[in-house]
């Protein structure tokens, strides 16, 4: 298929646009694609556009052209968080702690979360939904060890809960 827009290069990607009401899909090769905007293998050569804002804001944070910190536990930088806008651990929010509130500030205007937050339902409003899974994983594990028996108690619960 030909690519709709340049007409010559081969098309490898569908795009669909949705428009008001309408919806059009148009086909297209990579570098039509690339120019876009879709990621492809040419796109992505290019510094995202999350890098680039994160590498702004963070040259313009004072005391960020200091001595890189390296998270203790799995040793990335602020420069590989900087490079591709996540963090390698959990321990690294403890680690970047100042720089992130610092970004934090600088983007949302507050380092502090303010408004509605998720509340998890309680375990006992969906008790057929955890032992349902648990169910599941055990007849699976009963299948693979070829314990049929168990297998066929445990295919019965999970049919009177679902």
């Amino acid at each position: 298929m030909v690519c709709d827009l340049c007409k010559d290069g081969e098309a490898v990607i569908q795009l669909t646009e949705i428009e008001g009401s309408g919806v059009r899909q148009l086909h297209l090769c990579e570098k039509c694609a690339a120019e876009r905007g879709v990621e492809t293998t040419i796109a992505s050569s290019k510094p995202t556009q999350i890098s680039n804002f994160l590498s702004t804001i963070h040259e313009q944070m004072p005391g960020a052209k200091g001595e890189p910190v390296n998270c203790p536990f799995c040793s990335s930088t602020l420069a590989d968080f900087r490079a591709t806008g996540r963090l390698g651990c959990a321990h690294c929010y403890e680690a970047f702690e100042v720089s992130l509130r610092d970004l934090l500030r600088r983007v949302h205007g507050n380092s502090k979360h303010i408004g509605r937050r998720y509340v998890a339902p309680l375990p006992s409003e969906l008790p057929h939904v955890s032992s349902a899974t648990e169910l599941r994983d055990r007849l699976k594990r009963a299948i693979e060890a070829e314990q049929f028996e168990l297998a066929a108690d445990l295919r019965d619960k999970l049919r009177g809960i679902e």
